[in-house]
């Protein structure tokens, strides 16, 4: 196949099938919301839990960032689970295990055990999440592939948000931390009583061999890199977690000197370059990354403030994300409905909205109305970033829509965790002041981040329009 037909042939496999096209569509991203939900809804419950369970620091440490570490490191190998054996095989197994981990996280007898629990949980949501882009390039064209796309990508950043508004909601009724997990497992049930009635049958991409040398490579550089950042806070930045950072950039270069030598003996790599050679591909991976980042930045450090210094209820906390939450869904919902006109610099505008109004997190520290409408004016912002996946998709081809997907979703994880890292530490670091500098210098590091989006974002704007 050539570079051409690669990257912007029209969709070939797969159509969107009369009433059963909602219906997958609804099911494929039911199942990824659970999945999102499941990154931050376990925050809040972090002190019930030590409390119930006599959990040391270390396994409060892996019960919220297991999940998390694991989730990141299998996104690329789930996305060519998928291309080997069937996406909806691959998708059905990935919520068959999310499902059974997250019912066991819900009877855990102990913290080992609900480790255990939240690590599966993150190898099924890894095998299960790269299927639904895939799924959806398969199955709908023109504007229905649009729409989708916009919902996948709605679900994706929305449902971190909820997931932390949601967790002190549902801690709110007073039925203690196991509800996180059984009010989940049912719905995981009807999923995959559903889909296996609905989910259309596949014999997955037809691309030969598993490229295990790929595989191992990249799994090692993104825990290298990952498990620190997650871990390292708690720890207090240990030697070993900067010496694994910097083999982490090895193991990248190893990655990539592997992939090249696939290639040239005719065979499939893991992430075939033809797919990062996509009209808009890059500018949108730079904004995923970025984007994200404040996200993920912004999500942990309100939680830290709204409940350490504000000393609010976790339901009080979440309720204050709600504003948030719906603005960013309000706007992704309206975006493909503009006219075509507008859709496109609507993304940089979306930035530019976005980076004062973190600066404005600053100065509306203390709480109050005036703290729900900044954030609101955040999320409203951010909600552009459903446009920059369809944008930077929209010129790969279906057959290679598991690389797109393993690709887009693994940024989009380290994005989150760089900006909760980063951001993070230096909230945490100036905490104990009391002169506000805490929120203040991490509004100013959200807004520079939000910037650098916006750059990336002008570029795919740039492309999309060439």
């Amino acid at each position: 196949m050539s570079q051409t037909a690669a990257v912007s042939s029209p969709a070939t496999a797969g159509t969107q099938k009369g009433r059963a096209g909602g219906l997958l569509l609804t099911i494929i991203l039911v199942g990824q919301f659970l999945a999102i939900l499941n990154v931050n809804i376990v925050n809040v419950a972090i002190p019930t839990i030590e409390s119930d369970l006599h959990s040391s620091g270390a396994g409060l440490q892996l019960i919220a960032a297991g999940y998390t570490i694991v989730y990141a490191v299998l996104l690329i190998t789930g996305a060519r689970v998928g291309d080997l054996f069937g996406y909806r095989n691959a998708f059905l197994g990935g919520l068959t295990v999310f499902t059974l981990a997250t019912l066991g996280a819900g009877l855990a007898p102990s913290t080992t055990w609900l480790v255990a629990a939240r690590l599966l949980q993150g190898a099924g949501a890894a095998m299960m999440l790269p299927q639904v882009m895939t799924l959806i390039q398969r199955n709908y064209r023109g504007a229905a592939r649009g729409r989708a796309l916009g919902l996948w990508s709605l679900v994706i950043s929305g449902g971190v948000v909820i997931g932390q508004a949601l967790g002190g909601v549902l801690l709110g009724l007073g039925l203690g931390w196991r509800i996180l997990f059984l009010a989940l497992a049912p719905i995981g049930l009807l999923l995959l009583a559903v889909g296996a009635r609905v989910l259309p049958t596949d014999a997955g991409g037809g691309r030969a061999g598993l490229d295990p040398g790929g595989l191992v490579s990249l799994a090692a550089a993104v825990l290298l890199f990952v498990g620190p950042l997650v871990l390292g806070r708690d720890l207090g930045w240990p030697v070993w977690g900067w010496v694994a950072m910097g083999l982490s950039v090895v193991m990248f270069v190893v990655f990539v000197r592997i992939e090249r030598w696939v290639t040239a003996r005719g065979r499939r790599p893991l992430v075939d370059a033809r797919v990062l050679r996509a009209p808009g591909m890059r500018p949108g991976l730079v904004t995923q990354l970025f984007g994200p980042a404040t996200w993920g930045a912004f999500l942990f450090t309100s939680a830290l403030h709204l409940q350490g210094d504000l000393h609010l209820t976790p339901l009080s906390s979440g309720m204050m994300l709600v504003p948030c939450a719906l603005a960013y869904a309000a706007v992704g919902l309206a975006w493909p409905r503009l006219p075509a006109r507008l859709q496109r610099p609507l993304v940089p505008v979306g930035f530019v909205v976005a980076a004062p109004s973190y600066l404005g997190l600053g100065f509306f520290a203390s709480g109050g109305v005036a703290y729900a409408v900044t954030s609101a004016l955040i999320g409203a912002g951010l909600g552009v970033l459903v446009a920059v996946t369809t944008m930077a998709t929209e010129h790969v081809d279906s057959a290679y829509a598991s690389d797109a997907s393993g690709a887009l979703l693994t940024v989009m994880q380290l994005g989150q965790v760089i900006g909760i890292s980063t951001v993070g530490t230096l909230f945490i670091s100036l905490q104990s002041r009391t002169d506000g500098s805490a929120s203040l210098l991490s509004s100013i590091a959200m807004a520079a981040l939000a910037v650098v989006a916006g750059l990336g974002s002008l570029f795919l704007v740039r492309r999309r329009a060439a």
